[in-house]
C-alpha cells in the first residue's frame, strides 16, 4: 500500500487528443502540450499518448524540458515547440535536442544563428515568431517589429521561418476581448505568410472548446488533454475525461472527544465526539495547507470532510461517531469512489484557484502509476 499516489490512466489522455482533433477537423491540427511533467502527468507518457490519439506535434516551456523528451526516445521525428524564453545557457540544451523555438526580437534570432553554427546542427532551426496581441508577456506588441524578426530568420542561413503565434488572455472568461486578439492577429497572419507558408497557431485549451475562429492552422492544448476544464466547472460539459486520480490510504484512527483537538495550532476543536481519520499525504506531496477545515475525501464511496491544519506528511479527517472506517481503507483525494466524485476543479474552487495549479502543485515524491483502462503500463 502507497502513502500517496497518483494513478493516470492514459488511455483517457489519447481519448481526449481524439475528442480535440475531431472538434477541430482536419485542417487543424492539434498540438500537445506536456510542460510542467505535463501538469504532474508525465511528460513522456502522455505525449505518447497524445500522439496516439492523432496530436501531430508537441509542445513544453524549457529547454530541459525538450532535452527529456528526446532522453526518452521523443522529439526526433516530431516537431517539439520550446515555448518559454530561453537564456544564453539554456540555447544550446534546446537547439540539441532539436526543439522549435519562439523569437520576437531580432537579437535573439542572430545568437539562435551563432549557436546553431557552432553546434553544426545539421537540420536548420525552425522559429515561430510570437506577436503579442493582449497577453502582455512574451512577444512583441509592435507589429512591424514582429514581422522585421519574420524577415531576420527567413534570411539567416540556418534557420527556417515556421509559425506565426500569439497567445489568449482570457480564452477561459471574456470572449469579446479574444475577439479582438484574434482581429488584431488574422492580418499579422497574412502579412507573415507573404515572407514564408508559415503555420498560424493562437488558441490554448480554452480557446479551442469555446472559439472555432481561434483555430487557423494549430491548436496548443494542455489542460483538456486531461480531461480537465479550461474553464475550471466540469469536464463533463466537453466531453473530457479525467486522467489523474490522487489516492492514499487510513493510516490511523482514534476517538476525539469534545472538546480536543488535532492538528498544529488546534485548528479544529471536536464540539461532539467523534472519530478521526490521519492520512499520510500532506503539503509536501501537494495538498495545499489552504485545504485546513476545507476540503474532503472519499472513502468507501462516503465524503468525509478535513479537519484541523494541513500538515506536511498529513491530513486528518472527520469521521463521524457511528464510523467503521478502519486502518488501511483506501481514501481518494482526486477521482471517484463508488457513485462520488472529487474533480481536480472541485479542489481548485475550495481554495480559490485552478486546475492548472492543483495538477502542478503534486509533489515528485507522489508515486505515479500509469495504466491504459486498467491495465498497468511501464
Amino acid at each position: 500500500m502507497l502513502r500517496a499516489v497518483a494513478r493516470i490512466d492514459l488511455a483517457a489522455s489519447e481519448r481526449n487528443a481524439a475528442r480535440l482533433c475531431a472538434l477541430v477537423g482536419e485542417r487543424t491540427a492539434l498540438c500537445a502540450v506536456v510542460k510542467a511533467r505535463a501538469s504532474g502527468h508525465g511528460a513522456a507518457q502522455v505525449a505518447r499518448a497524445a500522439l496516439a490519439g492523432g496530436a501531430g506535434s508537441l509542445a513544453v516551456a524549457t529547454a530541459e524540458e525538450a532535452a527529456e523528451l528526446r532522453e526518452q526516445g521523443i522529439g526526433a521525428e516530431v516537431p517539439v515547440l520550446v515555448l518559454g524564453a530561453l537564456s544564453g545557457e539554456e540555447l544550446p540544451v534546446a537547439l540539441a535536442a532539436g526543439g522549435e523555438l519562439v523569437a520576437w526580437d531580432e537579437r535573439f534570432v542572430v545568437a539562435i544563428a551563432r549557436t546553431a553554427e557552432r553546434l553544426g546542427l545539421r537540420e536548420p532551426v525552425r522559429i515561430h515568431v510570437k506577436y503579442d496581441t493582449g497577453l502582455g508577456r512574451l512577444g512583441t506588441r509592435d507589429r512591424a517589429q514582429a514581422l522585421a524578426v519574420a524577415e531576420r530568420v527567413a534570411a539567416a542561413d540556418g534557420l527556417v521561418l515556421r509559425g506565426a503565434m500569439t497567445h489568449c488572455a482570457t480564452a477561459d472568461g471574456d470572449l469579446e476581448f479574444l475577439e479582438a486578439q484574434l482581429a488584431a492577429f488574422a492580418p499579422f497572419v497574412e502579412r507573415m505568410r507573404r515572407i514564408a507558408p508559415v503555420i498560424a497557431h493562437a488558441a490554448n485549451s480554452a480557446a479551442t472548446l469555446r472559439a472555432p475562429a481561434s483555430h487557423f492552422d494549430m491548436v496548443r492544448c494542455g489542460i483538456a488533454l486531461h480531461g480537465c476544464d479550461p474553464m475550471n466547472e466540469d469536464p463533463d460539459i466537453w466531453g473530457l475525461e479525467p486522467a489523474l486520480e490522487l489516492r492514499s490510504y487510513v493510516a490511523a484512527v482514534k476517538p476525539l472527544a469534545s472538546g480536543e483537538s488535532v492538528g498544529y495550532g488546534r485548528r479544529f476543536v471536536a464540539e461532539r465526539p467523534t472519530r478521526v481519520a490521519t492520512v499520510p499525504i500532506g503539503y509536501g506531496d501537494g495538498v495545499a495547507r489552504a485545504h485546513a477545515n476545507n476540503g474532503e475525501v472519499l472513502i468507501a464511496g462516503r465524503r468525509h470532510p478535513i479537519i484541523g491544519m494541513v500538515s506536511m506528511d498529513n491530513i486528518t479527517v472527520d469521521l463521524g461517531p457511528d464510523s467503521h472506517v478502519r486502518v488501511g481503507e483506501e481514501v481518494v483525494l482526486i477521482g471517484r469512489s463508488g457513485a462520488e466524485r472529487i474533480t481536480v476543479e472541485d479542489v481548485a474552487r475550495r481554495i480559490g484557484t485552478i486546475n492548472h495549479e492543483v495538477l502542478c502543485r503534486l509533489a515528485e515524491r507522489v508515486t505515479r502509476r500509469w495504466h491504459r483502462d486498467g491495465e498497468p503500463v511501464e
